[in-house]
């Protein structure tokens, strides 16, 4: 029998089915390895803007598949509309089996509130102008078209892969000041609501960090991508943590002092939360 990661909540978002940059194999190998109660699916997981019936692998289909398979087995799937996907928003507040749409979510985990939506609210330029947001969004592929290319060569000669996408966003300051104001406004909303956690996406930029303002403090944490950064946000144990499956694919979800206060159940549980073997390849 295959253990898997059990985890309370986990949260994916940006995951860009059904284009070039998304890297639906290593998602579906990350899925394969977790058993959570809840998976949050936070945005722009297919995108619709960029759908093409001449693109859309099998691997990205298994990944659909794979969350469907998931709700039969008792997983509770929470699809929280995203702007590549806002066509679903039709459907919001419809619940389908385990299977729910909405536009945003509470949930209250160990007696504090966790706020859940995607953040493309806070863009005005998909609000005022989404043909030029689409555009961008064309270029944006083509341009992890070229970063794909550039790589294969890198790995030719044996070097290591580059970001350019990354390396544009970390060096444009109308880029670095679009993040932050995202991220203080988000924070804002949420100190001023009393959310001790506010959990976002849309802006590709896995974080998660202490908030503060005049009123009060709260979590901010963003899920990051499927595209660049294969990122997750994950809860367990009373605390958030990001899953890097770059670099944190074996990294426990305990601190040392937590044990002792553990009954035998819950041990049991820190041995599956922090045991990966190979997944199936359902």
């Amino acid at each position: 029998m295959k253990l898997k990661r059990k985890v309370e909540i986990a949260v994916i978002s940006d995951v860009h089915l059904g284009t070039y940059g998304c890297h639906a194999k290593q998602l579906l190998t990350y899925l394969n390895s977790i058993q959570p109660k809840k998976l949050i699916l936070n945005g722009d997981i297919i995108d619709i803007w960029q759908f093409s019936k001449r693109y859309f692998p099998k691997a990205h289909l298994r990944v659909l598949k794979k969350i469907l398979d998931m709700a039969s087995e008792g997983v509770e799937i929470i699809y929280i509309t995203g702007n590549h996907d806002e066509m679903l928003r039709k459907f919001s507040e419809t619940t389908i089996g385990n299977i729910s749409i909405v536009d945003k979510k509470v949930l209250e985990l160990d007696g504090k509130k966790a706020w859940f939506f995607h953040g493309d609210v806070f863009d005005v330029s998909i609000q005022n102008a989404k043909w030029l947001a689409k555009l961008g969004g064309y270029g944006y592929d083509l341009l992890i078209l070229l970063n794909q290319f550039i790589n294969w060569i890198l790995q030719l000669v044996g070097k290591e892969k580059y970001s350019l996408s990354k390396k544009i966003k970390n060096s444009v300051k109308g880029a670095i000041k679009y993040i932050n104001d995202f991220e203080k406004v988000a924070s804002d909303l949420a100190i001023e609501n009393g959310y001790d956690y506010v959990v976002c996406g849309h802006i590709h930029q896995p974080k998660m960090l202490i908030k503060e303002n005049k009123i009060g403090k709260t979590m901010y944490l963003n899920s990051g991508d499927w595209v660049e950064n294969f990122t997750a946000l994950e809860y367990q144990f009373k605390r958030w943590k990001i899953y890097n499956y770059n670099f944190d694919k074996l990294s426990p979800f305990f601190a040392d002092e937590d044990i002792k206060e553990m009954d035998d159940m819950e041990l049991k549980d820190l041995i599956a939360a922090i045991t990966i073997i190979k997944p199936s390849s359902d």
